[in-house]
């Protein structure tokens, strides 16, 4: 039930939520500030990532050695088939080709050395990366989440839950999956760039040449695709957020539309969704997908080309041709390290960019503890007392601008009033989760703001109009308030709220594990569940807000029987639309505009035929609700 007007909310950011940000490039506002501060989460792993990077150098050298050390066993070779021909022609007669065996020998157990020490070193340096980079996640999350604790309750009034699950789990998966693979990956193929343009030119400069006019060609074809793939994933993302909120849609409300026979129409809705998400994906996937092939057919020409040039001049002896079959090796290596930089480049500003906003969440105003400077009142027995409060979002103006109330211990006190009068907005100033502006919230004489927020809340227990209940078991439910509670008090409980005999004939019991939503009980039972959890939790002070109003009638007669049980000797606010409910209140506090309008017990104000008996009888006349 929504009392008062919150600030509204900001949408998801796009490309966020089911589907993730595959294929859409979002740039960060500060790269590298934002760059030099996540590294700064990784500062005392700087040994761990020195490491890494020595054995990703390490790896890449043997690997980029090793054609040109494979080169010169064809070489042995084919000067061993070449003195034979020659041999031949002498008229020398022979067994076999001269050719070196056990330099070949020698040549291959390097060779293969190599490789496996490459391998070797590459697999040290990922197992090192993955500890790092995971242990630096888990350090980053474990900060948000301690900082979502302390973010005051306006940043959930005005940010979507998607939006932050999003930033929580998508921002930090990417985040983790780019300090893993990518950082290697940049050293690696900027190493392996470099090594191989090296061992090209040691080989021949004029084949460098010709294999590397490719490049230029490689990005324009990257220049040219690359922009308008970005335009077509984005265009896919949006298509996908919708046909995954109309799904969502429909799947919670299906039998809404079988009800009313509107399935074909669903179905047809669906086909349009469908379609404009076919349309942009195949678009995206297809553009994305003939870079490489362009890529390739780039390669292959200029791989033609040194061929031929090299076979010249292995002709005229003046590039040996184990040192061609090499560089030819490096002329397919060489355009791999250029095609994941330029992948990296967007990769790396996609996590920037989530690192963005997830700082962007630790950067948020925390809640602040400033001392009330009010007088504590040395042994009051009045669980609660509004002194002259003044209340207001801020940027907007006051709601309340002189609220008073005195609670007396074990008192049931109503608020009632149009939706909007400033209900719920009495309870979130009694738990703290919004400060008052002026005036001053006694607890027991101590102003709450001189108290921690966890000390206030552990005074109280709430049942909510939409029910919370958790995916586990009944029973972890139900003890969910107070951990330490017996057997015996649990099932008192459950009694006292006629959640006992519904329990009970379920399959499994107090055992019945209530899944996502815990929509495999009705709403009537999830209410009566939050009922008892309040009740097993103890408090001082019992908040019902509207907690009666997804049950029957008959089952709501019991509850209230319970409750006069139960709320014997213990403070309560039952914050109600249903006036018929709180009639048997110590109090009944009646709100208007934020303001209290009338005060005093049911028969009294239903005495002064003023605002709250115009509430009251208007339930039963039918021609108002409130």
């Amino acid at each position: 039930m929504a009392e008062t007007k919150t600030p509204q909310r900001q949408g998801m950011a796009g490309g966020h939520g089911p589907g993730g940000r595959a294929g859409l490039v979002e740039k960060p506002k500060n790269f590298w500030g934002t760059t030099f501060r996540l590294f700064g989460y990784m500062k005392s792993r700087l040994v761990g990532i020195g490491i890494v990077l020595v054995f990703a150098i390490a790896s890449t050298i043997f690997q980029i050695r090793t054609p040109k050390v494979l080169g010169e066993a064809t070489t042995e070779i084919f000067k061993g088939y070449m003195k034979g021909v020659a041999q031949q022609k002498a008229g020398i007669t022979m067994d076999q080709f001269p050719i070196n065996f056990d330099k070949i020998k020698e040549i291959m157990i390097v060779v293969i050395f190599m490789y496996l020490a490459s391998a070797l070193f590459s697999f040290l340096q990922q197992f090192i990366m993955t500890r790092v980079s995971q242990r630096t996640v888990y350090d980053l999350r474990k900060e948000l989440k301690a900082k979502m604790k302390r973010l005051p309750i306006n940043y959930y009034d005005t940010h979507s839950n998607g939006d932050i699950m999003s930033r929580a789990i998508n921002d930090m998966d990417n985040i983790a999956s780019t300090l893993q693979q990518s950082l290697t990956q940049l050293v690696t193929s900027t190493f392996t760039f470099i090594g191989t343009l090296w061992m090209m030119l040691s080989i021949s400069w004029k084949l460098t040449l010709i294999a590397l006019v490719t490049i230029p060609l490689s990005l324009v074809v990257v220049g040219l695709v690359a922009p308008r793939s970005q335009r077509f994933f984005a265009g896919q993302q949006k298509a996908l957020g919708l046909l995954n909120n109309y799904v969502e849609e429909n799947y919670a409300g299906q039998v809404i539309v079988k009800s009313f026979n509107r399935e074909q129409d669903a179905m047809d809705a669906f086909e349009v969704q469908n379609q404009a998400f076919y349309n942009s994906a195949w678009k995206a996937q297809f553009v994305s997908g003939i870079i490489m092939p362009l890529m390739t057919f780039l390669n292959n020409i200029g791989y033609v080309f040194v061929a031929i040039l090299g076979g010249v001049a292995v002709a005229n002896g003046t590039v040996t041709l184990g040192n061609v079959q090499a560089f030819l090796q490096y002329t397919q290596q060489f355009s791999q390290p250029i095609s994941q930089l330029a992948n990296l480049a967007n990769t790396i500003q996609n996590t920037v960019a989530s690192a963005e906003r997830v700082f962007e969440v630790l950067d948020e105003p925390e809640m602040e503890d400033i001392e009330s400077g009010v007088t504590p009142i040395e042994g009051d027995q009045h669980p609660l007392v509004m002194d002259h409060v003044k209340f207001g979002y801020d940027g907007n103006p006051l709601l309340m601008t002189d609220y008073n109330l005195t609670v007396e211990p074990g008192q049931m006190i109503a608020i009632v009033g149009p939706t909007g009068a400033g209900k719920t907005t009495v309870i979130n100033m009694l738990e703290r989760f919004y400060d008052v502006k002026g005036g001053s919230i006694r607890m027991w004489g101590k102003d709450i703001r001189d108290m921690s927020r966890e000390d206030v809340r552990s005074h109280y227990a709430m049942v909510l109009q939409d029910t919370w209940l958790f995916t586990g078991t009944i029973w972890d439910n139900l003890k969910y308030g107070r951990e330490d509670a017996t057997d015996e008090q649990i099932i008192s409980a459950a009694k006292a709220a006629h959640v006992d005999q519904f329990v009970r004939q379920l399959p499994k019991g107090y055992d019945t594990v209530l899944n996502e939503s815990a929509s495999n009980i009705s709403q009537g039972q999830r209410q009566l569940l939050t009922i008892a959890r309040a009740f097993v939790a103890n408090p001082e002070i019992l908040i019902l807000d509207e907690a009666t109003s997804s049950v029957d009638t008959r089952t709501e007669v019991h509850i209230q029987h319970a409750m006069a049980r139960l709320l014997k000797n213990r403070t309560s606010f039952v914050v109600a639309h249903r006036l018929s409910t709180i009639r048997d209140a110590d109090n009944i506090i009646v709100m208007n505009h934020g303001s209290i309008v009338e005060t005093g017990n049911h028969d009294a104000l239903m005495a002064k035929q003023g605002f709250y008996a115009d509430l009251y009888n208007s339930q039963f006349s039918g021609s108002v609700t409130i």
